[in-house]
């Protein structure tokens, strides 16, 4: 089976995410009024203290979740959770056992997965629009895209810019195919081995 994965970086992802977004997003997924109230006002007294020249200065944080905090990565997947059910992507992706999977996702890593490089191209272009809209923005240049089975080779292009293609490396175990962790760069053929 063809698979064009795209392994999504995140510029700053934690640091940027505007607050309004979490908020939001814990909203539309169920979370009780009361935790939300809870956010909010931990949210309104967020500062942070830097001392230049020996003088201590505090700030107020107005956007990003806290590095560090246990409920950090939960709250930043749930904006990107919220991400994706506005993408409306239920219906398309790779089908395992009977559903679609467009997507993995934890915190700030996202891998998208596709049949073919151009729906791949098409729905990296929608999450980088749709990430846009909150402060988020997708670092191209550290964004990867891995092919697997029979996807032609090509380029994926995405906002005037061509994306490295890695092919996966495989090796099969009683006629079971396993996926290796890593990668063959595109300039090294694939090797099989029985």
């Amino acid at each position: 089976m063809p698979l064009c994965h795209t392994f999504i970086d995140l510029k700053k992802a934690f640091d940027i995410v505007e607050t309004k977004a979490v908020i939001e997003a814990v909203g539309n997924q169920g979370v009780p009024t009361q935790y939300i109230r809870m956010l909010r006002e931990l949210d309104d007294t967020f500062t942070t203290r830097i001392s230049p020249f020996h003088k201590r200065v505090i700030i107020n944080v107005k956007r990003g979740v806290r590095q560090g905090d246990t409920i950090s990565p939960i709250l930043f997947s749930s904006v990107l959770e919220n991400i994706m059910r506005h993408l409306e992507w239920e219906d398309s992706g790779v089908k395992v056992d009977g559903r679609y999977l467009p997507h993995l996702l934890f915190a700030e890593d996202i891998v998208l997965i596709r049949p073919n490089i151009e729906q791949a191209e098409r729905m990296l272009a929608e999450f980088d629009s749709a990430c846009g809209r909150i402060g988020l923005r997708v670092n191209l240049t550290k964004t990867m895209f891995m092919k697997k089975g029979l996807v032609p080779d090509a380029m994926i292009r995405c906002v005037n810019m061509y994306l490295p293609v890695r092919h996966s490396a495989f090796k099969l175990y009683n006629n079971e195919e396993r996926i290796m962790a890593g990668g063959i760069n595109q300039s090294v053929p694939i090797s099989i081995y029985s």
